[in-house]
Parts: C-alpha cells; structure tokens; sequence
C-alpha cells in the first residue's frame, strides 16, 4: 500500500473509498469490495469539518491512525491517500447546497451537515477522478444525496456491516459506554421486529437510555412519508445514548 498526501500521486480511473478514518470491519468491507472493481483501490481519510455541528463534535471525534493504516493496507486499499486541508478547500472553493432533502431528518437536526458532505464529497470526487465510487448504506440519507452529484462515476452501494448483535458498525461506536453499547441494542431490535412505524417508536420507547431524534417510516426514493401503496419503504431511525448519536435504517418492503 502507497501512501500520498497529493491528490496527483494517485491512479487514474480508480475505485475510490472516502472515509473520515476511526477505521472497522465496515470500512473493511467497503475496501473489499472496491477490489473487486478494479486493481487500483484507493482509500482517503479526511475528516471534514464542514460536516460537523460545531468545534468541539468535531474534536471528539475518533482518530486512530495506526489502526486505520492497518485495516487499509490488510483490506486491499492500493493507496491511501491523506489530504491536506489546503488541497480539498483551496481560497475560493464552491460550496454545494443539498436542496430539500438535504433539510430533513438528518439535515434537520444537524443544520447544514449535508451542505458539507456534498461539499467535500465534490471536491473529493473532482481531485481523485474516480471510476467507480463506493458507498455504505447505513447512511442512507447521505448515500442518496451523493447520488445527485456523481455525474459519471459510478455509485456502488454496500450493505450495512453490523456487529453480532445487531447494532450498525459506526466509528462513533467506540465512545459508548459498556452500558450505553448494551442499550443501543434497541436499534436494531426495534428496526427488525417492527411492522408498523408505531411499532418501531414504541420498541426504541422500551429502552430509557435511548433519546429518540426520529423514527419513520419512508419512501426510500423520495423520503416521503411511506403511505399504504408505497412499494419501497424504508424504515429509518436516529437518536442519543451516552450523548453519541446512532443512525440506521432498514428496508422495510416486505412487511407492508
């Protein structure tokens, strides 16, 4: 594995894997199955502060830099590619905005979080010049917007890696408490044994260390409210334990 901190020291026509590093078996995964896409996987660990909340979200979250090389170069990630900041956001850069899904659940409650996703996912895109780009899909929210800006770059999406217990992997896992990753366990149960949206709030309701953000029932493509007729429902949940915010989302067609 090649390390390189200049955008221009990377391949051509690649497969590409964007990461904020805190590096795990999901990331693996990714890394895995961008081989299979090409001979030259490359893999970038930027951890971008337009996406945060505010300074100090952004300073707490995880940085595991030897862990990280570990998994890439044991992963099948070609080059690894660590960007400075002067190199993604140079003076004058262009700032994209997410539009109105960009505005709802995930963007409602983190106020121009996808602004910066889809900003430096550009950017990104724009110096590496990918073939062939790849993508979790436990951000569905995001992985959708990313879909908007491609152009034409494929998009590969890959199923959400979870523990045995369920929960998403998430680099933010790491900050639960032992008691806290015991709770987040509701996450899981609530999104697989839920047939109804009032079933998955009042299954997440069952566990008291669990602060509800949403849980919804959606129209994947749209993000709609799912109605009686909707064929591609998706359930998607967001909230608290320990103050570390979990995500996740489950396709949920087959239990209309």
């Amino acid at each position: 594995m090649k390390v390189v901190t200049d955008a221009r020291e990377l391949p051509s026509a690649c497969t590409f894997v964007p990461t904020m590093g805190a590096l795990h078996a999901g990331h693996a995964s990714l890394f895995a199955l961008a081989k299979t896409y090409g001979a030259d996987v490359v893999a970038s660990i930027f951890v971008n502060p337009l996406q945060f909340e505010n300074a100090e979200d952004l300073a707490r979250y995880p940085r595991t830099p030897e862990i990280d090389f570990e998994i890439a170069a044991a992963s099948g990630v070609t080059h690894l590619w660590l960007p400075k900041q002067s190199e993604i956001y140079p003076e004058g850069f262009r700032k994209i905005a997410a539009g109105p899904i960009g505005d709802i659940y995930e963007g409602k409650s983190r106020a121009g979080h996808f602004d910066g996703v889809l900003t430096v996912v550009s950017r990104l895109f724009e110096l590496v010049q990918p073939k062939v780009a790849i993508f979790g899909e436990k951000d569905f929210q995001q992985l959708q917007l990313i879909k908007t800006i491609a152009c034409d770059i494929e998009i590969i999406t890959a199923p959400t890696v979870r523990e045995a217990d369920g929960l998403a992997m998430s680099s933010r896992n790491i900050r639960l408490t032992p008691e806290g990753r015991v709770a987040a366990q509701v996450v899981y149960r609530a999104l697989s044994q839920s047939k109804t949206e009032v079933e998955l709030r009042e299954i997440l309701a069952t566990e008291p260390a669990f602060t509800l953000d949403y849980a919804d029932y959606i129209d994947e493509k749209t993000f709609a409210h799912a109605q009686s007729d909707t064929s591609d429902v998706r359930a998607i949940v967001a909230g608290w334990i320990n103050g570390v915010r979990l995500i996740d989302n489950m396709l949920m067609g087959n239990r209309a």
